[in-house]
């Protein structure tokens, strides 16, 4: 049984790499508004601004099993991708990576002894629902248990964030890893004296009913997206700081309409959050996307927008009662693939096992 994690306290005896294995998982998020605000140093520049996101039983997970010796085998179930590496002092050296994201944080908490690192995600490639955000934390929580390295959530969120920075090349926002660490729903505030998440007492059930995630077959570029706008911003354009000023303000907004369950409302900022994001770079969306919106529109669908960045990847869908099955069947003939899309309630999760020994893979 997997128990969620509040902290990653360094409770394993020392030997805990030649008797166990470890096992973490972490859901990723579906973004409702204020999006985008979360990248430093955007939200300095619109006091109050606060991101609301929930958690999706989309998993990522990380599984480490000990092996003898100092080998480094790492495996990407989803993808595909491996590297094997004879030990630590190889993998520092390599400049070809198959599995960039697991060997960044393998260099960066540097086990001494062997294992194999296995990763999966369920998100689809580039689904814009924070797969490889939620990845890190997984990834991340069991190199920090396999090291007995003690971390809290908030220093496991800022670790993440900035090596996947590194990854990308671009600023990365800070509102993806919360889903992943605490599940629920989250209000994320984004303050000068620091980031704070609130936890929304939304009943999952009103949501799960009401919601529906959408996968378009394209996967989109979140850090080339962002760069834009981003770019723009710091640039002084100033049709796009005045459309950041609106966003901030609809997700304002969108704390206490879905806190308090006003669901017209709720729909309302999502479609102005969709229409303000559009003309702050043409490139948010696609024609299939705009195709998928207009059928759900015409089928009871409420509002919609993309998921992340956009310019493929995810739609979230906000759908009349009792019109899901009837929007689902719309979406599908026209192109769009419907994700599991029910509250995942609980974030981080880790589990210690005993295991056999492995026999190296090099």
């Amino acid at each position: 049984m997997i128990q969620k994690n509040k902290l990653m306290p360094s409770e394993e005896p020392s030997h805990l790499s030649e008797l166990r294995s470890i096992c973490t998982q972490a859901p990723c998020r579906v973004d409702l508004a204020g999006g985008t605000l979360d990248l430093w140093p955007l939200y300095l520049f619109h006091p109050g601004a606060v991101t609301v996101n929930f958690a999706v039983n989309i998993m990522t997970s990380c599984k480490i099993t000990p092996l003898p010796g100092k080998s480094i085998h790492l495996r990407s179930l989803d993808t595909k991708k491996e590297d094997r590496f004879e030990n630590l002092d190889s993998l520092r050296r390599a400049r070809q990576l198959k599995h960039a994201l697991a060997a960044s944080l393998v260099r960066l908490f540097a086990p001494e002894d062997g294992f194999l690192l296995e990763t999966n995600s369920e998100s689809p490639a580039g689904g814009g629902i924070a797969g490889s955000s939620a990845l890190m934390i997984a990834t991340a929580a069991a190199l920090s248990r396999l090291c007995s390295r003690r971390l809290s959530l908030e220093e496991m969120r800022v670790l993440a964030q900035n090596v996947e920075a590194q990854l990308i090349g671009v600023p990365t926002g800070c509102q993806d890893y919360y889903p992943a660490l605490y599940g629920g729903v989250s209000a994320v505030h984004l303050e000068p004296q620091g980031i704070r998440r609130e936890a929304l007492p939304v009943a999952s059930e009103e949501i799960d009913a009401r919601f529906m995630l959408v996968y378009t077959g394209e996967p989109r570029r979140s850090g080339i997206n962002n760069w834009q706008v981003f770019k723009s911003h710091v640039d002084g354009n100033k049709n796009v700081i005045k459309n950041f000023q609106h966003l901030a303000e609809l997700s304002r907004a969108m704390r206490p309409a879905l806190a308090e369950g006003q669901w017209d409302e709720v729909a309302r900022l999502l479609r102005e959050e969709w229409k303000l994001r559009r003309s702050n770079y043409s490139g948010i969306s696609t024609a299939l996307i705009d195709r998928l919106i207009a059928v759900a529109a015409k089928t009871g669908g409420r509002a919609a927008k993309v998921c992340g960045a956009g310019g493929g990847g995810c739609v979230i869908f906000m759908v009349k009662d009792g019109a899901k099955e009837r929007v689902a069947e719309a979406l599908k003939v026209n192109g769009g693939h419907v994700l599991p899309c029910r509250v995942a309630p609980d974030g981080l999760a880790t589990n210690i096992s005993k295991t056999r020994p492995q026999t190296a893979m090099v």
